[in-house]
């Protein structure tokens, strides 16, 4: 028998050295005040701002046809179209959820929670040169607040943005969103609103 780490923590104690994720992440030497992450910065603020104020039409337009906004289900998951997902949206699918946010016919979205989130621990992990501009992969942690009818729920995700950069900042869009919830493998309450 070994002495482990594990089998020498005692029941009920914290594990230290752990973490939520085993895959490995990228990083670059580009730090967050290169011009072009401190624009990927500006546009996924202005996308959590857009979320809060339930702006969905505007939230949508900063999305190009081929974006992608999932929320896996398991956070080793890379590979999101052959696994399954709580959230895979592509352009038509986007859209449609944001058709039902906004008619008012969704019973979900009709008594909607007021959210408010804060974006933080931003990690450059990729910068890199495209056709026409660059891509900046970008990760940070997601804290959102949702309060409806007197209690607030807390949603925390890991979120990795792939933002294009185009001609000007106006131009820049988000080629791919993953939000990995930290709760994602339990039991997840509905929500009337997007991540």
């Amino acid at each position: 028998m070994t002495d482990s780490p594990a089998s020498q923590v005692k029941p009920g104690a914290w594990l230290t050295g752990r973490s939520l994720y085993k895959r490995a992440l990228a990083y670059t030497d580009v730090p967050t005040s290169d011009p072009r992450v401190v624009r990927a910065i500006d546009l996924v603020s202005r996308e959590a701002e857009l979320l809060d104020r339930k702006e969905y039409i505007e939230w949508q337009d900063l999305y190009p046809e081929d974006g992608i906004y999932v929320i896996p289900i398991d956070p080793e998951v890379e590979d999101f179209e052959n696994h399954l997902n709580i959230v895979f949206d592509n352009d038509t699918m986007r859209r449609a959820r944001v058709v039902r946010l906004t008619e008012g016919y969704a019973i979900a979205a009709v008594d909607a929670a007021a959210t408010v989130r804060t974006l933080g621990r931003f990690v450059p992990a990729d910068v890199r040169d495209a056709d026409g501009g660059a891509e900046v992969v970008l990760r940070a942690a997601q804290i959102l607040v949702a309060y409806k009818r007197g209690r607030h729920d807390v949603w925390a995700a890991d979120v990795e943005w792939t933002v294009r950069l185009g001609a000007t900042a106006a131009d820049d869009r988000i080629a791919l969103k993953v939000i990995r919830l930290v709760d994602s493998q339990e039991e997840i309450p509905a929500a009337g609103f997007l991540l």
